[in-house]
């Protein structure tokens, strides 16, 4: 089932003399249970298709939609509550609230919802399991490691069961070991919970646990790898060689 849809994707800067065309008519599907990565040289424009398919920014012209939901026909209050229910979102600086304990910052977004406490409860339990973080949810950001806030920060895009996650460079910050903890964590759910993810990485490490990634050129779509029967290693060098010819580490969006 097609979870996200983008039709003629476009997003332009500035009016006029000054306009800049970041996005040029970006056609794209995102399968549900799918972990997609999207990757390209620096100004190819990844950050800002994230963005307008999160909702955090506003695509200029196109279709984008979400488990059916045109959000262009959104009106701001409904797009807030759509986002706050059905959108999970991973950061590159965690925006975790450093005067809640890890407990408290996850079980944010619930709330304001309707969901018993005890539900809520299951649903911590079950997502401090899945990524390992048990022996540190009463303690604050500020007593914690880069690689565990993050960790904290998926907990939160998680607890509300959220039809899709989108994550900008989640291991930008980290090092490489806490990294591969987290996309390893990343990769379960996506595979045992059927969480449909975005991602968007300059790292072809962590573009390889990816079910598919997605390269973007100058505002286009230049390319697509699947990973199909590929291990980690052999995604990873398809990954590297599109990457080589496409030039640049694309740390920027």
């Amino acid at each position: 089932m097609i979870i996200l849809s983008g039709r003629k994707i476009k997003k332009i800067y500035g009016k006029k003399s000054t306009a800049q065309e970041v996005l040029k008519g970006i056609d794209l599907e995102v399968q549900e249970g799918e972990f997609v990565g999207i990757m390209g040289p620096s100004g190819s424009g990844k950050t800002t298709l994230l963005n307008v398919l999160a909702s955090i920014d506003q695509a200029t012209e196109g279709v984008i939609e979400i488990a059916g939901n045109n959000l262009r026909r959104m009106k701001e209050k409904q797009l807030s509550n759509f986002r706050r229910e059905q959108l999970g979102f991973i950061f590159q600086d965690y925006n975790l609230l450093d005067t809640l304990t890890v407990k408290e910052n996850i079980l944010l977004p619930l709330s304001i919802s309707k969901v018993t406490k005890k539900e809520a409860e299951d649903r911590f339990q079950e997502i401090i399991r899945t990524l390992g973080i048990e022996d540190i949810i009463h303690k604050y950001p500020n007593e914690i490691s880069g690689g565990q806030k993050q960790r904290t920060s998926a907990g939160r895009a998680l607890i509300g069961n959220p039809t899709i996650v989108f994550a900008d460079e989640p291991t930008g910050a980290l090092d490489s070991k806490a990294a591969s903890a987290l996309l390893t964590n990343m990769e379960k759910i996506n595979k045992d919970k059927k969480v449909t993810i975005m991602m968007v990485t300059h790292d072809p490490v962590a573009a390889s646990f990816c079910s598919r990634v997605l390269f973007l050129k100058d505002g286009q779509l230049y390319t697509e790898l699947y990973k199909g029967e590929n291990n980690r290693g052999q995604f990873f060098q398809e990954i590297m060689n599109t990457q080589g010819v496409l030039g640049g580490d694309g740390y920027d969006a």
